[in-house]
C-alpha cells in the first residue's frame, strides 16, 4: 500500500510539474512577413531562424507575398521565392496569403484572426492601405535599401548606383501611409565600389538588414522602438522611382562614367542594351545591325587607343573599347546577343571575323 501510495504521490507530483511548466510558459507573439523576390527569402530565413531560439518571444504566424506568376524560361506558373521558401520550411499552405491587393477584405478579415503583435516587409511589392496598418499591435515596419528619406521607392538601390554613390546603406523604419516616410528606428551605412551590380548590392543590404531586424526585435516589441524612433526629414528626400524597360537602351553621346553605372544599376533586370553596325571588310557596305546587352564594364582610362575613331569600336586587351561623351571611352568586358549566353569580349571580336563594328 506505501508503495502503491507513493507512486501515485509521484505521478501526481509530475502532471502537477507539466503542467505548471506549460502555464507558465508565455504564448508567443504572432509575426506576419510580408515579402516576395529572392532577396526577401533571406529576411524570412533570419526570422524563422530567430524564432526558433529557445529564448524567442515571437513566432512567424503567416506570410504574405505576391500572387503566382510566370517565371524562368518554361514560363511556368510558380509561387513566389518566398512562398515556396515558406513551404519547404513546412509552413502550412492556410498561413500563406497572396492577396491581388493588400486592402482585400477577404484577406484582412483572415489577417486579423491571426492577431498579429507585428508585420515586418521586405520587398513585399504591393501598396499597405490604412485598414491593413492598423491591425498589428506594433505596427509595421519595412527594410528598405537606402539611407532614408533618401531613395523613397520602388527602386532604391538601382538608383544610388545609377547615381553613382559611394555610400548607401539599409533601414528599418515604421510603414505610414506615404511612401517610405516613416520613421526611422535604425539604419547601417556601407562604401559602395565602382563594380559592385544592383543585384549584389540587394542581396547584401537585405541580408545586413535582417541582422538589423532581429537586434531591433526586442525594442519593437516591448514599444521603446517607437518613443526612440526618429522623424525623416522630408526637405532631405529624394525619389527612387520603378525602372521602365525603355530606360535600358544606352547613348554612347553620354559620358562613360554615366554609361557604367547605368550597366550596374540595371543589371539582372531589365539589362541594358545597345545597337551596333556590323561592316563587311571587304568594302561592299553591307551592313548589319546587331542589338547586344552589355553584361560588364571598366571606365576606359587610357583615351589615347581612339585613335581619332569616334565612331568605331575597336578592341583592346580583352575589352571592347566605346568611345563616348566628353572624350571618354567605355571598356566593355561580356555582352550577350539575343537567345545566347553571356559572352567575354574577346569571344565576341573574335567572331566578328575581321569585321568593323562601329556604334549607333
Amino acid at each position: 500500500m506505501n508503495s502503491t501510495l507513493m507512486l501515485r504521490r509521484f505521478i501526481c507530483f509530475n502532471a502537477s510539474a507539466s503542467l505548471s511548466s506549460v502555464a507558465s510558459s508565455p504564448k508567443k507573439k504572432p509575426l506576419i512577413f510580408l515579402g516576395s523576390p529572392q532577396v526577401s527569402v533571406t529576411v524570412l530565413e533570419a526570422l524563422f531562424d530567430a524564432s526558433s531560439a529557445p529564448n524567442s518571444s515571437f513566432e512567424v504566424a503567416g506570410i504574405v507575398t505576391q500572387p503566382p506568376s510566370r517565371r524562368d524560361r518554361g514560363r511556368k506558373v510558380l509561387p513566389s521565392p518566398v512562398a515556396q521558401y515558406a513551404l519547404e520550411k513546412g509552413l502550412p499552405s492556410d498561413l500563406i496569403f497572396s492577396p491581388e491587393k493588400a486592402g482585400d477584405e477577404a484577406f484582412l478579415s483572415s489577417l486579423r484572426d491571426l492577431e498579429p503583435e507585428l508585420c515586418v516587409t521586405a520587398a513585399y511589392g504591393n501598396i499597405l492601405p490604412t485598414k491593413f496598418l492598423n491591425i498589428p499591435v506594433h505596427g509595421t515596419v519595412n527594410i528598405h535599401p537606402s539611407l532614408l528619406p533618401l531613395y523613397r521607392g520602388a527602386a532604391p538601390a538601382q538608383r544610388a548606383l545609377q547615381d553613382g554613390v559611394q555610400e548607401t546603406g539599409v533601414s528599418l523604419a515604421f510603414t505610414v501611409r506615404k511612401l517610405d516616410a516613416g520613421p526611422v528606428i535604425a539604419t547601417e551605412k556601407f562604401q559602395v565600389d565602382d563594380h559592385i551590380k544592383a543585384p549584389e548590392l540587394l542581396s547584401f543590404l537585405f541580408c545586413e538588414g535582417s541582422k538589423l531586424l532581429i537586434r531591433e526585435l526586442p525594442s519593437i516589441f516591448d514599444g521603446s522602438a517607437k518613443s526612440n524612433s526618429v522623424p525623416q526629414d522630408d526637405s532631405k528626400a529624394t525619389l527612387a522611382p520603378k525602372i521602365s524597360p525603355d530606360e535600358a537602351w544606352l547613348s554612347f553621346d553620354q559620358e562613360a562614367i554615366v554609361l557604367h553605372n547605368k550597366v550596374r544599376a540595371f543589371a539582372g533586370w531589365p539589362g541594358t542594351r545597345a545597337k551596333v553596325v556590323v561592316l563587311d571588310a571587304d568594302k561592299s557596305g553591307q551592313q548589319n545591325v546587331l542589338e547586344l546587352k552589355i553584361i560588364t564594364t571598366q571606365i576606359c582610362q587610357n583615351t589615347e587607343t581612339l585613335n581619332g575613331e569616334q565612331d568605331y569600336v575597336t578592341f583592346e586587351k580583352g575589352s571592347l573599347v566605346f568611345p563616348c561623351g566628353g572624350g571618354t571611352a567605355l571598356k566593355v568586358l561580356e555582352v550577350q546577343l539575343p537567345g545566347k549566353k553571356v559572352i567575354d569580349a574577346a569571344a565576341f571580336w573574335n567572331g566578328l571575323r575581321g569585321q568593323k563594328l562601329k556604334k549607333l
